[in-house]
């Protein structure tokens, strides 16, 4: 197949469009040319901000530019946010001092966490639901101004909170996870606050995130990838990631079945 580099590059987006993850070797044996000139295309269309580079190939890179409502998040792959928040609950000890920050992933966590004996600080309100009905955890509960679309409290009263504890794990959610460009978010005012639970954290940072938010790219880095100790996903997410290219950065990647 003998086609111009721009060409081939189209046909690539198109089939990363339609298949979400490509790998190089496959490309390499579609249209007939070399695995160095195929890593060339990916690499030309990820500086372009058109794909999602991985170890061996490419995905889909998608953008979140606006919040969605958090009553629209939580019918999200429910059962998979129930598998990643139970396998993040297993990394929590009893004693444990743990930031969790908003979202309808770390709330499935929260409600995992119910029987442990641990202190949560937290921005997430529903947190109070699950203290409400019988919870043995301690919850601290972080001022701020009241973000009804995420059920969440963000801002400088938050901060003056987070500045006072040194918690030993965190468990942050995301609304976007990608290698190249790190956890993201469209509001500026929570990835200050979840950036700040991070580097007041003195012992590892679990992310839970669904393959839905892998590879996705939103308006504000809250931290990139390499400040975070474990990444616990689902089956969607795993063929979205490089096992290689975590374990070269010493990040513990999980899948959740």
């Amino acid at each position: 197949m003998s086609v111009i580099p721009a060409d081939r590059q189209r046909q690539i987006i198109d089939i990363i469009n339609r298949d979400q993850v490509v790998q190089v070797h496959e490309l390499s044996t579609l249209f007939e040319v070399s695995e160095l000139t195929i890593r060339r295309d990916l690499d030309h269309l990820a500086k372009s901000g058109l794909v999602e580079r991985t170890h061996g190939g490419a995905t889909v890179r998608r953008t979140l530019p606006i919040e969605p409502a958090f009553a629209e998040k939580s019918l999200e792959q429910r059962e998979e946010k129930i598998l990643i928040a139970h396998k993040a609950a297993s990394y929590i000890n009893d004693g444990d001092t743990v930031f969790i920050n908003s979202g309808s992933t770390t709330y499935e966590v929260i409600k995992a966490l119910k029987d442990k004996q641990i202190t949560i600080v937290t921005n997430n309100i529903d947190a109070t639901r699950v203290l409400h009905e019988g919870a043995l955890f301690s919850l601290i509960l972080l001022g701020g101004v009241y973000r009804m679309r995420s059920h969440s409290v963000s801002g400088a009263f938050s901060s003056s909170v987070v500045n006072q504890v040194y918690a030993n794990k965190a468990i942050i959610g995301v609304d976007g996870c990608s290698v190249a460009s790190g956890l993201t978010t469209p509001v500026i005012e929570e990835a200050q606050t979840t950036r700040q639970m991070i580097e007041r954290t003195v012992g590892p940072v679990i992310v839970v995130a669904t393959g839905n938010k892998i590879g996705v790219v939103s308006n504000y880095v809250t931290v990139g990838i390499d400040e975070i100790d474990i990444l616990i996903t689902d089956v969607g997410g795993k063929k979205m990631l490089s096992m290689k290219e975590f374990n070269e950065k010493e990040i513990e990647l999980v899948i959740a079945t």
